[in-house]
């Protein structure tokens, strides 16, 4: 059996984490130039790139998406593609500022099918999210952020597990251990899906209105 030796730790490569790649003494810094030599699963093999988590430390506001796209795995950052405008539009709009919060995936590397010259976004199933897991945890318990935000399906079921329903659920604020508001709604990707501008801009209002929520949440904190 196959084994990878990575400082003091040995990993098994059929029991797939990324557990024994994160450094012992951490940092956003620290964590990210781990990550980028990380072998925790196999999707390393074909991604340009890790893409780890962007923002300030200690940010009140951390959103997760499921993974990077195209655009991010040739940039290296999460959210600048397509998706991360769309985002920013949304963020914009609920009013608040990108720059004040950490955005980061729950897989840090592209996972994707070839499909002509284009290389087209496959979900990550669910050996893949629990094995780059350790990454997010770290990135959560530095950021203690007062409020979270899943960004789709793929994100929600890694942080609040694998019986939450975004349709049920998008925009209310449940319990969890991991932030004191902790909430779920689309990802900006499946705006972009939709087929009609009418079914773009509904999808659109309703992203704005479950992020104006997270904002109210964030103001009241402020003046608590």
């Amino acid at each position: 059996m196959k084994t990878i030796e990575r400082g003091r730790a040995t990993v098994q490569d059929e029991a797939e984490s990324a557990a024994p790649f994160l450094p012992e003494r951490r940092s956003l810094r620290s964590l990210r130039q781990a990550s980028l030599a990380c072998r925790g699963c196999h999707l390393y093999k074909r991604a340009t790139q890790t893409v780890f988590g962007e923002g300030r430390l200690r940010s009140r506001l951390v959103l997760v998406g499921e993974m990077p796209g195209d655009r991010e795995d040739r940039a290296g950052r999460p959210f600048v593609g397509p998706a991360g405008r769309v985002l920013d539009e949304a963020l914009a709009a609920a009013g608040i500022a990108r720059s004040e919060t950490y955005i980061t995936n729950a897989v840090k590397h592209f996972k994707w099918e070839p499909r002509g010259k284009w290389r087209l976004h496959k979900t990550p199933n669910r050996g893949e999210v629990r094995a780059c897991r350790p990454w997010l945890d770290a990135e959560l318990a530095l950021i203690e952020p007062r409020v979270l935000v899943a960004l789709g399906a793929t994100a929600a079921q890694a942080l609040l597990g694998p019986d939450f329903r975004l349709t049920r659920e998008r925009g209310r604020f449940v319990q969890s251990p991991l932030a004191p508001f902790v909430t779920a709604t689309t990802h900006p990707s499946a705006i972009l899906r939709r087929i009609t501008d009418d079914e773009r801009h509904e999808e659109m209002r309703l992203l704005v209105e479950d992020l104006q929520r997270v904002a109210r949440v964030l103001r009241d904190e402020s003046a608590a």
